[in-house]
């Protein structure tokens, strides 16, 4: 088996983390970042980029670009607010109910769980890379308040990412996993986790290796996104109002927007005023037109009151559920980059009283807590355990709609309860377990996980046959529903997965839909990289063959320069034709011809360096170094040879003067092209009246 790793798969960025040498590694990205941009897009010509260049073409490609899917996952299309609905990108329902994200550059639609996959395959691969062996497994984590159906989701997005999926883990879990491991002392800890898409709050204990969550709570529908959008709400009414055009009915402009938005909040949380400049935002008979305009802190404050009430609610469940109260709390850690903004900051200050603890990174801890629980899986950590809890209860419809519940929220988990049922009418031979979790005392109002009969219970009076049914969480919060007739001990059991809007034949799908993109991707990557890889041979081709003129001359190889100058042209015409073949054919050609051109230039080099021994060799033995012996007629013979502009030094700032005064070369040599003269460095061996031109 390969290596597991830790992904904190969030709404708008994700990040990958492992264990090594015992100690916890944020591992960066193909790009260098360690946080990586949940986006997928899909570019002009059907390629498919994730990350930090798909986010790139979110303006210019709206309607190919997909981010903020971790808010549909796990979802029905009827679940959905129209506030979550307004996005670039066009999202459909399906033929029973299930979200579909349109894809109009490939003509086809994706679940959200596909768009899902592709941001997790990206995070392995990356993952791969750095370690140099291949990730085959994953501790995924989840918001805390993520149901069954969303968890379930989870689970299968990894599993169409080639995956295996260790665990689901509660994101403010994974948090205290990361802060609490080397603690001795043992001390109660609230998770404040305020991430791009999603709101949890968790209280723990922690201490000589025990990780106990007490209480959970949060809003899967609150989060950095939605402080974004009161500000492009705010910048759209202002448009409406003073051009009377509504900038969220054009998709472009609405990405526009989110862009400037987004910035402007991160901005805000450092500085009390920011500007926001759109030029060009849209145009109209009168022209174009541009935004202007300024955004106090006080005024986004003012915009996000709402949002602010609703994050205490969680936080005051999370305590009353713990049985605790605010004063009882040691520690508070901040989880999420939009806990970076000052006004969430101060509610957790004026909600628990003490300041909140800024020693862990928000963008990183969880992913580093999943790193932790995947070395706890493999073994390599020991003496820590955990125990989590269940976010939401869950129960049974019983008569008239209403739900019974089984597993109260916040039961710690693994666990396993049962009741006794029974019949509501006479002779009644076959019972229905409707599965439910949620808060709420009707059945109808709450998430629908999964429906099973039970078959052959004798024919008896309403009430008599008794039907023990059991629910089973196991450590990944995932769910098996048994029903069991004592009378006759027929049973009936169903592992919850219908709730995550994917059958198990379209999970196959799936996974053999993106082992072909993998394969297509591949591919395309490689025709890519081998037209790179011959442009820049080519460019290096016509380099070498100006610098070989400038320094040989035109005669020097001129066969072979002329044959490298046509492989050059088929190489041109292979690339223009997109002729694949022909491409690797000139390709090879055209580095066999290179080589042969650079051996003779050395092999050129390698003979004027044995012709400058030899003469040097003869000057010594002659006596040619001292001057007063010099025939009279060497200096003469000499400057006729260098009005010929001869040269046999050395080219580019080499040593051109070592020896001028040995025998003229070989017939053998004249064919060569001449180069320009230089001075001679022994100057010495000279009259003073010599002249050189």
């Amino acid at each position: 088996m390969g290596k597991v790793v830790g992904i904190d798969l969030g709404t708008t960025n994700s990040v990958v983390a492992v264990m090594e040498g015992g100690k916890p590694v944020v591992i960066a990205n193909a790009e260098g970042m360690r946080t990586t941009p949940s986006v997928v897009g899909f570019s002009k010509d059907g390629e498919r980029v994730v990350g930090q260049m798909a986010r790139r073409q979110t303006v210019l490609n709206p309607q190919n670009t997909f981010f903020a899917v971790k808010r549909f996952i796990g979802r029905k299309y009827s679940e959905l607010s129209p506030d979550s609905k307004r996005v670039p990108y066009t999202i459909r329902k399906d033929e029973i109910g299930n979200i579909k994200i349109a894809c109009p550059r490939l003509s086809k639609d994706f679940a959200p769980e596909e768009i899902s996959a592709m941001v997790l395959k990206k995070l392995a691969d990356d993952a791969s890379r750095y370690l140099g062996e291949p990730v085959t497994g994953a501790v995924l984590t989840v918001p805390a308040y993520f149901n069954d159906s969303q968890r379930q989701a989870t689970r299968d997005a990894g599993r169409i990412a080639g995956l295996e999926v260790l665990r689901i883990l509660n994101e403010p879990t994974a948090a205290s996993l990361a802060y609490g491991l080397d603690r001795g002392e043992t001390e109660t800890i609230l998770v404040f986790d305020l991430g791009g898409g999603t709101f949890d709050v968790s209280i723990l204990e922690v201490g000589d290796g025990v990780f106990e969550v007490k209480a959970t709570s949060g809003d899967t529908q609150l989060g950095g996104n939605d402080f974004d959008k009161k500000i492009v709400d705010w910048l759209a009414e202002q448009f409406l109002e003073t051009e009377g055009v509504d900038l969220r009915r054009d998709r472009q402009a609405l990405q526009r927007l989110m862009e400037a938005a987004e910035k402007a909040k991160i901005e805000l949380s450092a500085v009390s005023i920011t500007d926001i400049n759109l030029p060009f935002i849209t145009a109209t008979e009168d022209g174009p037109k541009h935004i202007e305009t300024r955004l106090t802190r006080s005024q986004f404050e003012g915009l996000c009151g709402d949002l602010v009430s609703r994050v205490r609610t969680p936080v005051k469940r999370a305590l009353k559920d713990a049985g605790l109260r605010p004063e009882d709390i040691e520690e508070v850690v901040l989880v999420g980059g939009s806990t970076r903004i000052p006004m969430v900051k101060q509610l957790v200050r004026d909600l628990i009283g003490i300041e909140p603890n800024e020693n862990v990174n928000p963008d990183e801890v969880v992913a580093v807590g999943a790193a932790i629980q995947a070395s706890i899986l493999a073994g390599e950590l020991k003496d820590v355990l955990l125990l989590d809890v269940t976010p939401l209860s869950i129960g049974l419809e019983t008569i008239g709609g209403v739900m019974k519940k089984l597993l109260p929220r916040n039961t710690t988990i693994p666990v396993r309860r049962s009741d006794i049922f029974s019949t509501s009418e006479n002779n009644q031979n076959t019972v229905e377990i409707h599965v439910v979790q949620g808060e709420r005392e009707m059945a109808a109002d709450n998430k629908s996980l999964g429906r099973f009969k039970l078959y052959g219970i004798p024919p008896a009076p309403r009430g008599i046959p008794q039907i023990q049914v059991s629910f089973d969480i196991d450590a990944n919060g995932i769910l098996q529903v048994t029903a069991l007739d004592r009378t006759t001990g027929r049973e009936q059991s169903i592992t919850i997965q219908g709730a995550s809007t994917l059958s198990e034949s379209e999970i196959n799908r799936m996974i053999q839909d993106a082992q072909k993109y993998a394969d297509v991707d591949r591919e395309r990557k490689e025709r890519v990289e081998k037209r790179t890889r011959s442009e820049a041979l080519i460019l290096q081709a016509e380099r070498q063959l100006r610098e070989v003129a400038l320094e040989f001359g035109m005669q020097f190889a001129r066969s072979r320069r002329q044959r490298i100058d046509n492989i050059c042209r088929e190489l041109k015409d292979s690339l223009q034709a997109s002729d694949d073949r022909g491409i690797d054919q000139a390709y090879a050609d055209l580095q066999d011809a290179l080589y042969e051109l650079n051996r003779e230039v050395r092999q050129y080099y390698a003979e004027d360096e044995d012709d400058d021994l030899f003469g040097t060799i003869k000057e010594i033995f002659t006596g040619g170094g001292d001057k007063d012996k010099e025939p009279d007629n060497y200096r003469e013979s000499y400057r006729d040879r260098d009005s010929y502009g001869r040269d046999y030094g050395r080219d580019n700032g080499r040593d051109y003067g070592r020896d001028y005064g040995r025998e003229s070369r070989s017939s053998s040599y004249d064919s060569r092209p001449s180069r320009r003269p230089s001075r001679p460095s022994y100057q010495d061996n000279w009259d003073d009246d010599d002249d050189w031109v």
